[in-house]
């Protein structure tokens, strides 16, 4: 079949290492590739501006927040108020003169600083006390981008984006913003498959999974999870700022509440747990399956004449779209990515299943 690993050999540690080994895998990211570079040529401009651009900066968030949650083991409810910092730092440095890609760094290093500065009281505790200092941070910063005019305009203000200049280059439309997204995404997606390989990444897997035994084996675990939050925090500012510069075109408090954390949170656990491709599973099925879940049910009463009330085509898509997410953790509570790797796997020796018991 077309996983096939036999006759695979590594003599040297670069051959270990390669991203890809088995060619079936580099033929289906370079499709993938290939399709997301003429997505904007192949699909509408609707497709385009509601599914593809937001599935794209939403995964860079998640990717982001994986890295400390998956990765280093650590809670953080608070992502929602990280990509706010970065998206309000970034329209008021563009708002006084400072180039849009450089405004874009400032706002990552603004969360990034803060970040770290919040991850210096909140990792001297562990577990659930962990998850309730980071939700202070949410609810802290809440306040703060509510009742600060200076930031937020107020409660009700809304603060527009300014006209995004690359390089003195006007950019509008959605597909100018769409490549924006991709290569944020792309470069997002890339660092973490590296940092997946290297020496930072497995000492974040050690700290994980025991943070005493790392000490032991000489793992500074303090540390280690400080350089988390601050690369955490440094992807979701800018993530954050490329959402409200892309997409939003405007920033209001509500952009970034605690329900998004949590939504941002529900991506994370239903794609994988350090999973980079479950994290753009959970991110697809988190943010563009309840529309298609509300246009199905719309559909479906159509099509077979159902006298359905108005209230429960507008509940029953949410009692099904939750039970699927029930249904999908019952079987594989690993996430979307754990499913795609048990497929993997299945074709990796198919037809000799037998070898997997």
């Amino acid at each position: 079949m077309f996983f096939r690993q036999a006759g695979v050999y590594h003599t040297k540690y670069a051959e270990d290492r390669i991203f890809f080994p088995i060619p079936v895998d580099r033929w289906m990211v370079a499709a993938l590739l290939l399709l997301s570079l003429i997505a904007p040529f192949v699909f509408s401009s609707l497709a385009l501006s509601t599914y593809l651009l937001p599935w794209l900066v939403w995964t860079s968030a998640v990717l982001g927040l994986n890295l400390v949650i998956g990765w280093a083991g650590q809670f953080h409810f608070g992502y929602a108020a990280v990509m706010g910092i970065g998206a309000y730092t970034s329209i008021h440095a563009n708002r006084f003169g400072i180039p849009w890609e450089l405004s874009l760094l400032l706002g990552g290093c603004m969360a990034s600083v803060i970040g770290v500065g919040f991850a210096f009281a909140a990792l001297r505790v562990k577990g659930l006390y962990l998850a309730l200092s980071t939700l202070a941070l949410q609810f802290g910063m809440d306040w703060v981008i509510s009742h600060v005019p200076a930031i937020s305009g107020g409660t009700q203000a809304t603060l527009q984006a300014p006209p995004v200049y690359l390089f003195g280059q006007l950019l509008d439309g959605e597909i100018s913003f769409y490549y924006i997204a991709l290569a944020w995404c792309l470069i997002v997606t890339i660092f973490m498959l590296n940092l997946k390989r290297s020496s930072l990444g497995r000492a974040l897997i050690s700290v994980r999974e025991k943070d005493f035994a790392a000490a032991v084996i000489g793992v500074h675990s303090f540390y280690y999870k400080l350089i988390a939050f601050s690369a955490s925090s440094f992807i979701g500012g800018v993530s954050g700022a490329i959402l409200i510069f892309t997409f939003y075109r405007a920033a209001t408090p509500e952009q970034f509440s605690i329900n998004i954390s949590i939504e941002l949170l529900a991506m994370v656990i239903v794609g994988g747990l350090g999973s980079i491709i479950g994290s753009f599973f959970g991110v697809a099925f988190i943010l563009l399956m309840p529309g298609q879940m509300n246009n199905f049910f719309g559909w479906l009463a159509v099509t077979l004449n159902m006298p359905l009330g108005i209230e429960t085509l507008s509940h029953l898509p949410n009692a099904v779209y939750g039970s699927m997410i029930i249904i999908f953790l019952l079987i594989e509570p690993m996430g979307l990515g754990k499913l795609y790797n048990n497929l993997r796997d299945y074709l990796l020796v198919w037809p000799f299943g037998y070898q997997q018991k």
